[in-house]
């Protein structure tokens, strides 16, 4: 497996944890990297996702909801909605990777950690919250400089 699946995994992890036990999300990280022996650069990715996704959760929940016909969020299977803040946040803030391979992995994830169906949906969710991907500027992103899960 490699390292941005591995942080994708952890990141998934942290904000179920977060999102189920309701810890914040250094909290949830804290729990999570003490038991794994992820390298420092993929702990990084990690943490930049799983921290972008709950910094934007409001945003990226009502994009969700937009195109989720007939889910409550709330309803939703709480490993496939993360899976979907997940891959949401990556394909509208992290513009540098590939919207195909956001797409992939968060199908592979959902197929790894959810149901047989899971898959399906959460391609299909994300194969229409891709158009509201903005173009990716010309130079480097500084977010990655931020502080991450600020108190």
């Amino acid at each position: 497996m490699g390292l941005r699946r591995q942080s994708r995994e952890a990141a998934l992890q942290i904000l179920y944890l977060a999102d189920i036990a309701r810890l914040s999300g250094k909290q949830a990280a804290e729990i999570i990297w003490a038991g794994t022996n992820i390298p420092p650069k993929a702990r990084r990715f990690g943490d930049v996702l799983a921290a972008g996704a709950m910094a934007h959760r409001a945003e990226i929940d009502l994009l969700i909801a937009k195109h989720a016909d007939n889910w409550e969020i709330s309803r939703m299977a709480a490993v496939d909605r993360n899976i979907l803040r997940l891959a949401a946040f990556e394909l509208l803030y992290e513009l540098d990777t590939p919207v195909s391979v956001v797409i992939d992995e968060a199908v592979e994830i959902a197929k790894t950690f959810s149901t047989v169906d899971s898959g399906k949906f959460v391609n299909g969710l994300l194969d229409q919250i891709k158009a509201a991907r903005p173009t990716p500027p010309p130079a480097a992103d500084p977010t990655h400089q931020r502080e991450l899960f600020p108190s």
